[in-house]
């Protein structure tokens, strides 16, 4: 499975990339693990998120599953290809299926992000 080394990773799943603003996703992992995902409530432009908190939720075949950000800020951005059509998120989860982006806030709440191999190790 590609883990990309180029953003880092939460334990539960979510990845950040760098860049003004940040953009979050999920990763194929959790994609596998998910099913084939049908529904996706995102947080709203605007929306104060907190690092470690549910901001949302990825509703699969299988199961509903809580979505939690990975860092503090606002959101200044979702994916509406991924409202249309949620499939996208299992076709290409660090591309076009990537969920929002956050102005990251300072000194705000944080998690403990991975890099790759991080990552890597937390999933075998």
């Amino acid at each position: 499975m590609t883990i990309p080394a180029d953003r880092r990773y939460s334990a539960d799943h979510e990845w950040v990339l760098d860049g003004t603003p940040l953009r979050v996703g999920i990763t194929a992992h959790a994609a596998d693990e998910l099913g084939d995902v049908v529904f996706v409530d995102l947080p709203e432009v605007g929306a104060q998120v907190t690092a470690g908190e549910v901001c949302g939720e990825i509703e699969s075949t299988k199961t509903v599953s809580e979505l939690f950000a990975p860092v503090s800020g606002e959101v200044v951005a979702v994916n509406a290809a991924v409202l249309d059509d949620p499939s996208v998120v299992n076709a290409d989860p660090y591309g076009d299926g990537w969920l929002f982006e956050v102005t990251p806030s300072e000194g705000g709440p944080t998690v403990e992000l991975l890099d790759a191999g991080g990552y890597r190790a937390l999933i075998a």
